[in-house]
């Protein structure tokens, strides 16, 4: 019997479309920031409804950075987040010499729970990043109203959650400070990598804009498609080196069209799998609440305590019969930094360390065909059974 060949965790989805605009900007020569990159932008905002500003980075961790800083945190600054997210999210808060305060997680959604988060404001506190885990919206609602109470800027870790929506708006068009996109190769839309800072707050703009580029004045594509003068700039701040190319910018103004089309093949593979997986001893993930969306971009399950093979074994399995899985995400507190840095215990997040412990995520991705998805789902069955 032949051996079935490889099915990856995740691949993106590029077509000719892509692939042209990417030859069209090598052909014009604009291979670094320019026209493709300013289209994307414009392309994004719309996409968002209008009425804010969309900034191109070239990392979602880039983003989170130029918003913290543009918010003002600093040394010594408290922001609260949750432990069960991607290092990213914390790592950026240290950058600025500032302190990451963990909340644990909501066990029936994996995101931060609200309940927990005025425990941990003290007078150092000075924002809040929600991260939208696997692409079900935050309690926002909550998180806001806290934030306004206590006078704090929330900055929304919108990595998994292109185009969620919570009560109807999409995620990057609420009433939150910044909104910070991924487009990470395994993300729901990708450029390879890259990601988008969007803000209605004109001051924030401004200065992730200028922070973006060295602290430059004016950035390349302005300067070099000038009438006036090209050569003048002025640098008024040290700032990083975070731009878009166009050649990434490319790849994104084609993947955001198939965007809404792309979640909606993801949500029929995230119903099939709970439809299919219902009578094993596994906790499905949870859908969005109704006239909410879920981007779907991680479809995690979790093997029930009574399941006598151990998650990790579960996993050896799965790839010895050719399927890529992984798991989202060992928290941070359990990391030798983090872990050590604040004197941190396992059992300080209890629903964290739980979720972890029994998380395996599945291959979720719109190039994968319903054979595939049938592979994955009759696997699971049989070593489960």
């Amino acid at each position: 019997m032949t051996a079935q060949p490889f099915l990856p965790f995740a691949l993106p989805d590029i077509d000719e479309a892509e692939i042209t605009e990417v030859v069209d900007s090598l052909r014009s020569g604009w291979v670094t920031t320019g026209p493709k990159t300013k289209r994307f932008e414009a392309d994004f905002a719309e996409f968002m409804g209008g009425n804010c500003e969309a900034i191109s980075v070239n990392s979602a961790t880039a983003g989170l950075h130029l918003a913290l800083e543009a918010i003002g945190i600093s040394a010594g600054d408290e922001v609260i987040t949750t432990p069960y997210t991607f290092t990213a999210t914390a790592e950026v808060i240290r950058y600025l010499g500032a302190h990451p305060v963990f909340v644990d997680l909501d066990p029936n959604t994996f995101n931060i729970d609200p309940s927990k988060i005025e425990d941990a404001i003290t007078p150092k506190t000075k924002a809040i990043i929600p991260v939208h885990f696997a692409g079900l919206a935050c309690d926002m609602t909550n998180i806001l109203a806290i934030a306004r109470k206590h006078k704090l800027k929330v900055v929304e870790d919108a990595a998994h959650a292109l185009p969620t929506r919570y009560q109807g708006k999409l995620i990057g068009a609420l009433d939150s400070d910044v909104t910070v996109f991924s487009f990470y190769a395994t993300k729901t839309i990708t450029t390879g990598e890259g990601g988008m800072i969007v803000t209605r707050d004109p001051i924030i703009a401004a200065r992730c804009k200028v922070m973006r580029l060295h602290g430059i004045s004016r950035d390349a594509f302005d300067r070099y498609t000038s009438n006036k003068s090209s050569w003048h700039y002025e640098v008024v701040a040290p700032g990083f080196k975070y731009n878009l190319t166009d050649l990434a910018s490319s790849l994104g103004i084609h993947q955001l069209k198939k965007a809404i089309r792309f979640q909606k093949r993801r949500q029929e593979m995230a119903e099939t799998y709970t439809k299919a997986l219902a009578d094993l001893p596994i906790l499905t993930p949870p859908n969005a609440p109704l006239g909410d969306t879920h981007a779907w971009h991680l479809y995690v399950l979790r093997l029930k305590p009574d399941v006598t093979i151990a998650r990790d074994h579960f996993m050896e399995e799965m790839l010895k019969r050719g399927i890529g899985c992984s798991v989202h995400f060992i928290p941070l507190h359990l990391h030798p930094y983090w872990r050590d840095t604040y004197d941190l215990k396992s059992e300080d997040f209890p629903y964290a360390l739980s979720t972890y412990k029994q998380a395996i995520s599945l291959p979720l991705y719109t190039k994968m065909t319903d054979a595939d998805q049938t592979r994955v789902i009759s696997t699971i069955r049989e070593i489960l059974e």
